[in-house]
């Protein structure tokens, strides 16, 4: 088995604010799931379309406290474990410490298992919980009985200043949290990881100033398109082109988040990314 994977962040809120998001059923109804359930110290569950294999309930409570929140989680067959730790980072703010077992990256890329979609299925999940206490819309959830992927946020900037950071190098690895290679222009490349990485996408359509698509190869193209919107920027957002017997939730889930940070970094004045 792989080492546990772990994301952290810095969440602006005072640490019993975010343990209240995390434990009353109505706020996970908001940021999180479709169906929430939480009795403590006995019961934690979530289930719905907005979580994977969410037919029923499948989590099992195994320790909860002022914090730190554990549970086991079944899914794909095995019996995983999910570790939420909070502390204090002044009286403002709060270090989210998530760990879970049995993510395999490959599993992610192949789509071969639905553990492959738990890295970016927590990182839009606390996104959306970031977006929830800073008072923000949210972001579109992964909804797993849908393979229409497509989706929309306003974000309080010029138009022409959302556009140069959707296709600049340097913004985008800022606002990503990871280092992009772009060549803004048809067959252009789109590199994850940069253009050293040995692997790039491809510009297959650019409108200046509005809109790009770009060919993942078997995740297919994602487009991004931007309008006015009374001051503001709309963008839009849609994954085209895969297979529907096996859509990429993975690749969809880490876009989408990766879109609130864009949006914060618009809006947010002296930014700093909420990832650590």
């Amino acid at each position: 088995m792989t080492e546990p994977m772990t994301i952290r962040a810095r969440l602006d809120a005072p640490r019993k604010t975010v343990h209240h998001a995390l434990t009353d059923p109505a706020e996970l109804r908001t940021w999180l799931t479709e169906h929430a359930e939480v009795e403590l110290p006995d019961r934690y569950a979530f289930w719905g379309r907005n979580t994977p294999e969410g037919d029923a309930p499948h989590q099992r409570l195994l320790h909860v406290d002022d914090h730190d929140l554990r549970f086991t989680w079944l899914l794909g067959g095995e019996e995983t474990t999910t570790t939420i730790n909070l502390a204090e980072d002044g009286p403002d703010a709060t270090i989210l410490t998530l760990t879970q077992t049995h993510f395999d990256f490959a599993e992610a890329i192949s789509g071969s298992n639905i553990r492959g979609v738990l890295q970016t299925w927590w990182s839009l999940g606390i996104a959306n919980l970031a977006a929830h206490l800073e008072g923000r819309p949210l972001l579109p959830k992964v909804d797993f009985t849908s393979t229409d992927l497509r989706g929309e946020l306003l974000i309080d900037a010029p138009m022409d200043a959302v556009y140069t950071s959707l296709i600049d190098s340097e913004q985008a690895s800022a606002w990503f949290g990871y280092p992009i290679g772009i060549e803004p222009w048809v067959g252009g490349r789109y590199a994850m990881g940069g253009f050293e990485s040995g692997y790039a996408a491809k510009v297959v359509d650019l409108e200046p100033g509005r809109r790009m698509s770009v060919d993942w190869g078997p995740t297919g193209v994602t487009t991004w398109e931007l309008d006015e919107s009374e001051g503001r920027t709309r963008l839009t957002f849609v994954q085209s082109g895969f297979d529907e017997q096996n859509p990429p939730y993975a690749a969809w889930g880490g876009s989408v988040a990766g879109l609130a940070e864009l949006r914060r970094y618009h809006e947010v004045p002296d930014w700093r990314p909420i990832w650590l």
